[in-house]
């Protein structure tokens, strides 16, 4: 669920995915959601997630993939936390590429590492008895997709993370030659295949990828056929499908996907915000403004996942949606209420990106004056910033956008 106005969701999040067994006779594999802990980790509740992970370990410490589920479940909890989950919020000033790092405590840092070590420990024990070992490959490949993510994330380690991810794709390609019915290990390959191929080209020049051009529509298909016969992951290939329809400028693609795992997750309300941005780069701010009337009834009615949404948060959605519809003043009406006593319900991605927005309109309404005391609240509320960096440059040239219409 990670996406932006005009880029891609994180290459973190494509990177490792949510990647799980799948339920399947002939492979003997059990449907995650099954398992607490994969229904609170779809749906956000990570704490209530690492909780049931580590029960997990506790019963089968010999198991790898028991690991992989614990280390997946503390590190969605620190991107839940540090907003990387919640990338409609940077409205295209935030490419992938230019994230901040994750801020990880020493100790989550350290309980990551060992589960993923753990992991692959337990993994190349298992394939020196048998190098055939299918769920033992299966294990092997997440742990590499989860550090791949981690390097990326926290450890801003572009290079290392393309190796990690590399490392993933071909350990499920051997799966595929041993056990071509797998269907669900097409997931890190689609993946794969899509993110190299998008990649900038001094990225795929460094030789990381060893030749390995990637391939757009291919990783698209293979996503699909995740998506249309897999049993579990075809969860996990329509949230991911839905970011990349977005890149791709299809939004109306996106949409369905969004709604069904929405209707799967009810507790995960950022599929709702997602769907929010779907629907406004379709082109349809009705439909938008209603699934925010529903977030926002779902909040004030205390529903599961909602009760403790901001209602700051919800009002600069709506402020953020008006904006990008050319409707300034309603916009700014909001933007003034989130930025003055509403402030203190919102964290500081939402806060940083309110104070830019209140500029911009200010820019856009001939307000020169009013937009760089908003660009100061900007530059002074996360200094080190994307949006504080936009703002910046804004202080002697004002925003300019061409005014929409609704």
């Amino acid at each position: 669920m990670r996406f932006t106005r005009r880029v891609i969701c994180t290459l973190s999040a494509l990177v490792a995915g949510y990647v799980c067994f799948a339920a399947d006779p002939v492979l003997n594999l059990h449907d995650p959601l099954s398992n607490p802990g994969f229904v609170h980790f779809y749906n956000n509740e990570f704490d209530e997630a690492i909780i049931q992970f580590e029960k997990g370990v506790k019963a089968h410490p010999d198991d790898p993939e028991s690991y992989n589920h614990l280390a997946q479940g503390i590190l969605y909890r620190e991107m839940l936390r540090d907003g990387a989950l919640e990338s409609q919020l940077v409205g295209g000033t935030n490419p992938f590429l230019r994230r901040s790092k994750l801020a990880v405590s020493a100790q989550d840092k350290q309980r990551f590492t060992s589960c993923v070590t753990q992991s692959v420990n337990l993994s190349q024990a298992l394939l020196e008895k048998n190098p055939q070992d299918v769920h033992a490959l299966y294990a092997l490949g997440v742990a590499h997709a989860l550090r791949s993510n981690y390097s990326f994330l926290v450890e801003k380690a572009w290079v290392d993370a393309l190796h990690e991810a590399t490392a993933a794709r071909k350990i499920n390609q051997q799966i595929l030659e041993i056990q071509p019915g797998f269907v669900d290990a097409r997931l890190l390959l689609g993946l794969h295949e899509y993110i190299v191929a998008s990649l900038p080209f001094y990225m795929r020049a460094l030789g990381v990828v060893a030749g390995f051009h990637g391939d757009k529509e291919g990783g698209i298909r293979q996503l699909e056929d995740v998506r249309r016969n897999g049993i579990l992951n075809r969860y996990d290939a329509e949230i991911v499908l839905a970011a990349i329809y977005r890149r791709e400028r299809s939004p109306e693609k996106a949409i369905p996907l969004l709604r069904d795992v929405a209707a799967r997750f009810p507790r995960n309300y950022l599929l709702r915000f997602e769907q929010v941005e779907m629907y406004s780069d379709l082109g349809d701010k009705k439909s938008a403004l209603q699934v925010l009337g529903q977030i926002d009834y779902l909040r004030r009615t205390g529903a599961p996942g909602y009760r403790n949404v901001a209602p700051a948060k919800i009002k600069y959605l709506r402020a953020n949606l008006l904006f990008w519809y050319g409707d300034l003043d309603p916009a700014l009406a909001d933007l003034k209420q989130i930025t003055g006593n509403g402030a203190a319900e919102l964290d500081l991605k939402t806060a940083v990106m309110a104070w830019l927005r209140l500029g911009q309109v200010y820019d856009l309404e001939g307000n020169h004056q009013e937009a760089i005391e908003a660009y100061r609240e900007t530059m002074k509320t996360a200094p080190g910033s994307a949006a504080a960096m936009e703002a910046k440059n804004y202080m002697s040239n004002p925003y300019h956008r061409k005014r929409l219409t609704g």
